[in-house]
């Protein structure tokens, strides 16, 4: 007799939807708040995948080498789908509250570009960048503190 393995669980992350970006979401980019997510798997060849709308994205976790938490920004740079010019970067920017940067070793083909990073706006921050670091990955908090 022979004993299979069976998947590891994922671990899920909800996007923040915004409740000033929800209907703008829906409407131009097909995003519903629940969902809207990030999912991580355990083992480097298990998917880590993110679905906001109507493109989803989707790589290995061993693909990502390194996590940055980053943010809050400006509600117009920050809502939809949003490429950077220069990077290439993704954000699946459903609200402004900051968000984990995950860099790739090699780009991933997402429509008709290979993406070297994503934005995620997780609701929890820090408990998608602790789940990153458990799972191995070097990173960092580099969030712009409001002062008062």
């Amino acid at each position: 007799m022979t004993a299979t393995l069976s998947p590891m669980p994922a671990t899920r992350f909800p996007i923040r939807v915004g409740a000033r970006s929800r209907l703008f979401l829906r409407i131009v980019f097909g995003v519903h708040a629940d969902d809207a997510w990030i999912e991580l798997g355990e083992r480097p060849e298990d998917p880590l995948r993110v679905k906001f709308g109507w493109w989803p994205f989707e790589t290995t976790m061993g693909n990502a080498i390194h996590w940055q938490i980053e943010g809050p920004w400006r509600w117009i740079t920050a809502i939809g789908y949003r490429m950077s010019i220069r990077h290439r970067d993704l954000t699946f920017g459903g609200s402004p509250h900051g968000g984990v940067r995950i860099d790739f070793r090699t780009p991933v083909k997402w429509l008709l570009f290979r993406i070297p990073a994503i934005y995620v706006p997780a609701d929890d921050l820090d408990g998608l960048a602790a789940e990153l670091a458990r799972r191995g990955l070097p990173g960092a908090d580099v969030r712009r503190r409001r002062t008062a």
